[in-house]
């Protein structure tokens, strides 16, 4: 897989896309994929060319993620010291 290219056209929209066999889908795990005039109120969210709503979105991200290292009992072990 690639990486994620972010694309501002002249009209000053930001678009964050991934190429995925030949085909540039509009995709981002950070935020919004597409903003139309760098507008925020008019954000779309998009992950492998699927546009979903921002809660959508936000819990699509919560399922990747998994839990961080320092929520786990081996991270706080490793680093605390006694």
């Amino acid at each position: 897989m690639s990486e994620t290219r972010k694309i501002k056209t002249a009209d000053g929209s930001i678009i964050n896309s991934i190429e995925i066999d030949g085909k540039n889908l509009m995709h981002s795990w950070d935020g919004p994929a597409y903003l139309p005039q760098g507008n925020k109120r008019l954000a779309e969210y998009w992950l492998f060319g699927i546009r979903y709503s921002k809660e959508e979105w936000e819990d699509r991200k919560k399922d990747v993620n998994g839990q961080p290292w320092y929520k786990t009992a081996a991270g706080k072990a490793a680093g605390v010291r006694v």
